[in-house]
């Protein structure tokens, strides 16, 4: 299959096109995360979030660009995005303090916190059980036993290709069953 190709029928939601481009560009996104960020954990996070995006917005890609500069252009935007994330919230905590006193804050829950948390984890995993199973078990394997893709990929004997692209599905079907509520 041509990229050409595989960029036309992608735009027809063919999952093989899907594959092909993640199999195709999976190392040069992920690897110049990796060098901007220096944590494997956090640059497979913001690769897969750059394919899902590219994914749902592949319809405005331009072909007087290459596929590849497409893809890094985005990788690179979802990354400045989340350092602007964490430098407001940064911000905001410091800025929320009083300029005299700094208290130390108690990072255990509360009760109510916790109370929150399990009723958001309870909602959750009943929008979890919506998903077909096989969405379930990759959702369950990757954020509750926390294992990495290839951990996935040899328990569901199948090549990390496919555990990344039914990773990508699987979120953003749960994100939609989470906004239709």
């Amino acid at each position: 299959m041509e990229i050409e190709d595989a960029i036309s029928r992608a735009k027809q939601n063919d999952q093989k096109a899907f594959n092909f481009l993640v199999e195709s560009y999976w190392d040069a996104v992920y690897g110049f995360q990796l060098k901007r960020v220096q944590n494997e954990n956090d640059a497979e996070d913001i690769t897969i979030q750059s394919f899902a995006r590219a994914f749902d917005k592949i319809d405005t890609f331009d072909t007087n660009y290459t596929f590849k500069t497409w893809l890094i252009t985005i990788s690179k935007n979802i990354h400045i995005d989340l350092l602007r994330k964490e430098k407001n919230s940064i911000t905001n905590t410091i800025s929320n303090t009083d300029s005299n006193a700094f208290e130390v804050m108690d990072a255990s829950p509360s009760i109510e916190d916790k109370l929150i948390t399990e009723q958001n984890l309870a909602k959750l995993l009943r929008d979890i059980k919506k998903l077909k199973p096989h969405y379930q078990q990759i959702i369950n394997l990757r954020f509750f036993q926390e294992l990495s893709y290839k951990e996935i990929a040899q328990q569901l004997d199948e090549p990390m290709t496919n555990v990344k692209v039914k990773l990508l599905r699987a979120k953003k079907l749960l994100a939609e069953i989470i906004r239709k509520k």
